[in-house]
């Protein structure tokens, strides 16, 4: 199985309406994902924090549908 960017990007942007988004795919094949988010929702969140509300945000899909997900998050500067 594998997440197309439309469907991230949903995901994600539902739980981050603020962000700037952007997501590459690694490999071509949907299931291979590189994402930097701005947001300001991480904002005094510990790397991990961010990075747990992202994997939320995909509502169980991370490790199943989508295989593999490479993450920046930082709140705007």
């Amino acid at each position: 199985m594998a997440m197309d960017r439309t469907t991230l990007e949903t995901y994600l942007r539902e739980a981050f309406p603020d962000a700037t988004i952007n997501l590459t795919d690694m490999a071509g094949d949907n299931d291979h994902w590189s994402a930097e988010i701005i947001s300001e929702s991480f904002r005094g969140k510990t790397r991990v924090a961010q990075h747990q509300m992202v994997y939320a945000a995909l509502k169980g899909k991370m490790g199943g549908v989508l295989h593999a997900l490479a993450l920046s998050t930082r709140p705007p500067e």
